[in-house]
């Protein structure tokens, strides 16, 4: 998928949400365990119901590599069911991979090749070349951790080193690596307040956030610092979606919160925008 296909989306369905699909066994509806796929079962309920809502998904690979081989199984019948029914969904692996040469690649081609994810998350600690592999592959794309939400992001990514955050050089960095156009990058939402430096840095890159809504970030400062002309940005929730029931009725209650974050987001390009 191309950046502009992406804007495109944005503007027709009136959001920039991404809904995380982090399936934990423990937390889904108990009914769907006497399923033969649980977690694709709950996955494709919830994609059903709120598809309409956001413009991309992004399953963590973490539960579902914790699961075994079906677990991984269960990733890709949820990738294939997304590209097969709604390819204009933006597909995100949240893998968070990161190693030198040849390993790079593999895992770049084990998540854009053969499952066919649009993106790929990565850490950059390593340096380009454990980036670049990923950003070989054309209408790509690899999400770099830049600033995150986390509370031990402040034990390095904010260290002041030769005048500088360590946040800031290596996203100045990554500006100099090859095909680095494929790149966009991964800022908490409680970070928020870093938002318009980071944008002096990369003005048109697309900034994946986490941190909505259960880590406490806030939408609206989000979009008052880090909204660009094309919007710029995919806000992520995903217990507050996914998990807001364990009932019969989890998939309409997964709908009723998208929509609630979906028509905040429209007010909120219309008071920005033509839209």
């Amino acid at each position: 998928m191309t950046t502009q296909q992406l804007i495109e989306q944005i503007h027709h369905k009136k959001s920039f949400l991404c809904i995380g699909l982090d399936v934990d066994l423990s937390k889904i509806p108990s009914h769907l365990l006497e399923k033969e796929d649980s977690i694709f079962e709950f996955n494709k309920a919830i994609i059903d119901a709120t598809h309409h809502l956001c413009v991309s998904y992004k399953p963590n690979t973490a539960f579902y590599e914790a699961c075994g081989i079906q677990g991984w199984q269960s990733l890709k019948k949820t990738i294939d069911y997304l590209n097969e029914n709604y390819p204009e969904i933006f597909t995100i692996a949240d893998a968070k991979r990161g190693d030198i040469g040849n390993t790079s690649t593999m895992y770049a081609k084990a998540f854009l090749e053969d499952l066919n994810f649009d993106s790929v998350t990565v850490a950059p600690y390593m340096g380009k070349d454990s980036v670049e592999p990923f950003l070989e592959f054309k209408y790509k794309h690899t999400i770099m951790l830049a600033l995150t939400s986390n509370e031990g992001a402040f034990d390095f990514q904010t260290k002041i080193i030769e005048g500088k955050e360590l946040y800031k050089t290596v996203i100045e960095t990554s500006k100099t690596w090859k095909n680095s156009e494929n790149l966009m990058y991964v800022v908490g939402a409680t970070k928020a307040q870093y938002f318009a430096e980071i944008r002096q840095l990369i003005p048109d890159s697309f900034l994946l956030v986490p941190g909505i809504g259960a880590q406490g970030g806030n939408l609206q400062e989000v979009c008052k610092f880090g909204m660009n002309s094309n919007i710029g940005l995919l806000i992520n929730s995903s217990r507050g979606i996914i998990y807001a029931s364990n009932g019969l009725d989890f998939a309409e209650k997964a709908n009723i919160e998208a929509l609630k974050i979906q028509q905040e987001m429209e007010a909120i390009l219309v008071s920005k925008f033509s839209f």
